[in-house]
């Protein structure tokens, strides 16, 4: 029932952009928290972003700030990642998440997983 459908990712070069889409259903986005977080290939999972359902707020990781930027719609039940500037170091799988426990990029804060999206930087 509960479901979260990440998109947009692809092969782009450093500097590029890309724009990640979260469509989520099963559930009604005012209530929940969304997370993006990534996973590159060897490595351990890491957060990248959250917004807030109360009041829309965000967080970032200190790798991703100032480059990405976290965003919803509520009316279209999508979270958005806008990915600008990338570098190769972005390269992974990014998946976005639904979590209750407020702004927190604690993986296990969350209880539902979209499949991922590829994200490839590299010239």
């Amino acid at each position: 029932q509960v479901h979260l459908v990440e998109s947009g990712g692809g092969l782009v070069q450093p500097g590029g952009s890309l724009r990640l889409s979260c469509a989520v259903s099963g559930f009604t986005l005012n209530f929940y928290n969304i997370g993006w977080f990534r996973q590159a290939s060897g490595k351990e999972r890491e957060g990248v972003s959250c917004i807030r359902s109360s009041d829309g707020s965000t967080y970032y990781s200190d790798s991703v700030k100032g480059r990405f930027t976290i965003s919803r719609d509520n009316a279209k039940s999508t979270v958005y990642l806008q990915l600008d500037n990338l570098k190769p170091e972005d390269t992974a799988v990014y998946y976005c998440a639904r979590g209750a426990y407020g702004l927190t990029l604690i993986p296990s804060r969350y209880d539902y997983w979209g499949q991922g999206t590829q994200v490839t930087v590299s010239s």
